[in-house]
């Protein structure tokens, strides 16, 4: 009999166990984003993607290390349109990350992403 994957501690989640799908919530804002982060095709061990709120789209890049999640958020692939920075919660076994989000020019939002059901 196999036993279930050990759950990883926080600081031990690594960028590659990100991937996926996730959903995203932001205090005191009425409607939340899907994301969907892939492993950066030319930064090993960073992450690239997509993000979607109500069907308006915009790229991703992040990366996970001790200093915590950062994500940034572009809507024409070059300019930083917002900036997340968070941590892995303890216990969530890589399945969620909380912290802020700030708009470029804007104010700042506490963010939680939950990875999508799988």
């Amino acid at each position: 009999m196999q036993s279930a994957p050990a759950c990883p501690n926080a600081q031990d989640v690594q960028a590659r166990q990100l991937v996926g799908l996730w959903h995203a919530q932001f205090e005191g804002l009425p409607h939340g984003a899907t994301l969907l982060l892939e492993p950066h095709h030319e930064y090993a061990g960073s992450l690239s993607g997509e993000i979607n709120r109500d069907g308006v789209r915009s790229k991703l890049a992040a990366d996970l290390d001790d200093d915590g999640f950062t994500l940034e958020e572009s809507s024409d692939g070059v300019h930083i349109a917002a900036t997340w920075l968070g941590d892995v919660v303890e216990g969530s076994c890589g399945n969620e990350i909380r912290g802020s989000w700030e708009p470029a020019g804007g104010t700042a939002h506490a963010f939680v992403l939950q990875r999508a059901a799988r």
